[in-house]
């Protein structure tokens, strides 16, 4: 989640993110495979089906929703979301596609296949991000807690909060279903949280310092780490961020101590 306009919001809210501790398992990283991705792309939403990425974009007048092939990192399809609205998280849910958008409380819902708009639905607050089980979709806004959603009516139907280490882990941006978990990038840092959808708690963290230097990159303030795609036939693990060059494939290793 980029956003000057919140700077004073998100950095109050880091402030009361949980810290690391040993008694959570941390993880680094190996580089399986790197693949192009457009640097224009404002990266809010991540998914992986069937060969493809699918990517929801944000900033006002910008905002998209994308197809992208995985090898070219070629835009296969596209759909410019109206100016008004600043695009944020998206999934697929059978032959649909939901998207939610920053301040304005509206979201949408497309053919998958064909991206054209079907409806919009309404949420309170702000809407982050999504992802899903068989059952349920799952809605991040900035803070603490993680909606559960009714993926027929998109009615909120409960909620989890994020522990670790009893303390409330707030920033929680894209999300992503990992093995029965729930990954979620943590805005601003360069951490993602392994989370337990029964209890909330953190079970695990990423880091993914060193995985690509933004400071090479021309907004290094904005242009972070967000989006986590999962390729679950081929148990893949796919990161990137706002704007950058690349995409890449990960393996995850076990660290012997905290970052």
């Amino acid at each position: 989640m980029n956003r000057w306009l919140a700077s004073i919001f998100s950095f109050v809210a880091l402030a009361v993110v949980a810290p690391l501790h040993a008694a959570i398992p941390v993880y680094g990283f190996k580089v399986v495979r790197a693949y192009p991705h457009d640097t224009s792309a404002y990266t809010e939403g991540l998914f992986y089906l069937g060969g493809y990425f699918y990517e929801s974009t944000g900033e006002q007048g910008e905002s998209t929703v994308r197809k992208v092939d995985l090898k070219s990192g070629e835009t296969v399809k596209r759909y410019n979301v109206p100016s008004q609205y600043f695009g944020e998280g998206i999934i697929d849910w059978k032959d649909k596609l939901v998207q939610l958008t920053w301040q304005t409380g509206v979201g949408f819902v497309y053919d998958l296949a064909t991206f054209k708009l079907q409806r919009t639905f309404a949420y309170p607050g702000e809407g982050w991000a999504l992802t899903r089980d068989a059952h349920h979709l799952y809605m991040s806004d900035g803070s603490p807690v993680l909606r559960i959603l009714d993926p027929e009516t998109l009615a909120s139907t409960g909620s989890i909060m994020v522990t670790a280490d009893g303390a409330p882990v707030a920033s929680l941006n894209e999300l992503e279903w990992v093995k029965g978990e729930i990954y979620a990038n943590i805005w601003l840092t360069n951490r993602i949280a392994r989370i337990d959808p029964a209890s909330g708690h953190v079970v695990g963290w990423i880091d993914l310092s060193g995985l690509l230097d933004v400071n090479q990159l021309p907004d290094p303030g904005n242009d972070v780490l967000n989006g986590i795609a999962y390729d679950a036939s081929h148990d893949r693990l796919f990161v990137t961020g706002k704007r950058w060059p690349k995409l890449f494939e990960i393996k995850l290793v076990k660290k012997t101590a905290t970052p």
